[in-house]
């Protein structure tokens, strides 16, 4: 049974961070957003669970409240040698100088409480069929346990993670280029002092192409996981799986955990990351993409939760100051803030993981007597995307000379390339019609799914034809799709008035 169509003028797939922060925004400012999600909140995801310094901002600009955590500073990082390095966790003019512990069953149910309480409306359910509405993407078909809901929006924003159902069905992904990534977590009884991140080689000069991290929680667990880079191969994530019981032994013998225990944890979470940015446009015509689904994870170190808030926010402003130019004027906010990082960062993640012996002699250089003391300072802000804000000194000089040197040497790359197209506001949608290579069960791994539908009918659509020239400035229109396979809205467009004639 379907019911009805709602109409509003938001409809937010996804209420992760970066979903529920543009919620609340959009609600706050006198926009009507329903917030879709598949999951009964609280709900668990794979993740580190730190807070980074810039999303604690996010929180701190909105007047959001905290949630009940642990407050972490300084990190170490352990070479493969063993040799370890401390990265300083210092204020800077725009963000505070720790980052916060919160389970992310906790921090994500507390955003969407927040969003709710701003006035969004939450729709429980999938949204798995896209609905058209005068030839542009008008919303989705919402699956529910009692009745499936069809659900329109003047705009819809994806905030659906890495396997985005929003960007794949709006033809804003360019598989070929995506950088992907897989991580499983699990907990632990341990209590340790500071976060630990280790570079290791299970078999020597050949290492891992990514790292292995053991962080502090809240209530005296310890979150432990290990990452990989994957490039553009979906079925490389059981990698990280294989490696969970050697990673467990290593850290037992380079002290980050304690010795005894189990060697393989009961229950893994794992799921998919996108990275760097690169392979996916984040908006076009009516929709934008935030978070994850916008590839919007540091691609050097793998952090998530901050891009994603502040993502969120750049949307739903972008949206409040106008809707129909709100593409162009996010992917410009979006190029201003980190086109210059992530186009080196995801050059050399693309570099790295592509040349493990690489990776072996760099992961040396970095940890070795002296250079690494030496490069501290400056290794954490560039690493951890703090070089703007960074206050004066020794080390934001150090920073902004490797990123300087990185942006030079690959300037006359593909990726840097990529990132000029949005930089000088192309928001043409790569539309290449091809889905992103198949991906493996991982085995032993309970994932959590993003994907909010399957990939057959976004492949049907670019097969048969239905995404033709739109009259503005050339582009190709997100989904016209009256004669075509997806469904029509039930009800057109409704009149704004009053506060809303923006819409």
């Amino acid at each position: 049974m379907v019911s009805s169509a709602d109409r509003f003028d938001v409809m937010v797939v996804g209420a992760g961070p970066a979903g529920s922060i543009a919620a609340l925004t959009l609600a706050r400012g006198g926009a009507r957003v329903a917030i879709v999600d598949r999951a009964v909140f609280p709900r668990d995801k794979a993740c580190g669970d730190l807070i980074g310094p810039r999303g604690l901002q996010v929180l701190a600009d909105l007047g959001i409240p905290e949630p009940p955590g642990l407050d972490v500073g300084d990190m170490v990082v352990v070479g493969p040698t063993g040799r370890r390095v401390r990265l300083p966790s210092v204020p800077g003019t725009t963000y505070p100088g720790r980052a916060r512990a919160v389970t992310r069953t906790v921090f994500d149910a507390a955003l969407r409480a927040a969003a709710l309480q701003a006035g969004a409306e939450a729709v429980t359910g999938r949204a798995q069929e896209p609905l058209g509405d005068g030839g542009r993407l008008g919303g989705f078909r919402c699956s529910g346990t009692i009745r499936d809901r069809d659900v329109m929006a003047d705009v819809v924003i994806g905030a659906d993670g890495a396997t985005s159902r929003v960007a794949e069905v709006a033809g804003l992904v360019e598989p070929d280029r995506v950088l992907w990534g897989f991580a499983v977590r699990w907990y632990t009884d341990d209590v340790v002092d500071l976060p630990a991140i280790a570079w290791w080689e299970p078999v020597p000069r050949q290492p891992l192409p990514g790292y292995g991290w053991v962080f502090p929680g809240p209530a005296g667990r310890t979150n432990v996981g290990v990452g990989i880079g994957t490039l553009g191969n979906r079925r490389g994530g059981a990698e990280a799986t294989r490696q969970v019981a050697p990673f467990v032994a290593h850290s037992k013998r380079i002290g980050l955990l304690p010795a005894g225990g189990a060697c393989r944890p009961a229950r893994l979470l794992g799921g998919w990351l996108k990275m760097g940015m690169i392979g996916t446009m984040p908006a076009a015509g009516n929709v934008l993409l935030v978070g994850d689904a916008a590839g919007l994870v540091n691609p050097l170190q793998g952090e998530g939760i901050a891009h994603a808030m502040a993502s969120g926010r750049a949307a739903a402003q972008a949206v409040l100051a106008g809707p129909a130019h709100a593409a162009d004027r996010y992917c410009a906010a979006l190029a201003d803030r980190h086109l210059p990082y992530e186009a080196v960062g995801a050059a050399a993640h693309r570099a790295l993981v592509a040349h493990p012996k690489a990776v072996a002699g760099a992961t040396r250089i970095l940890t070795a007597p002296g250079i690494g003391w030496a490069l501290a300072g400056g290794w954490s802000l560039l690493w951890n995307d703090l070089v703007d804000g960074a206050p004066p000194g020794a080390s934001r000089a150090v920073a902004r000379g490797a990123l300087r040197l990185g942006s030079m040497a690959t300037a006359a790359g593909p990726t840097r390339r990529w990132f000029e197209r949005l930089g000088g506001g192309a928001v043409v949608p790569p539309g290449n019609g091809r889905s992103p290579a198949g991906a493996e069960p991982v085995g032993g791994v309970e994932q959590h799914d993003d994907r909010l539908g399957g990939l057959g009918r976004f492949r049907r659509l670019r097969r048969w034809g239905h995404l033709r020239p739109s009259s503005r400035r050339g582009r190709r229109s997100l989904c016209a799709w009256p004669t075509g396979p997806c469904r029509r809205s039930r009800r057109g467009p409704e009149t704004r008035t009053g506060n809303r004639a923006r819409w």
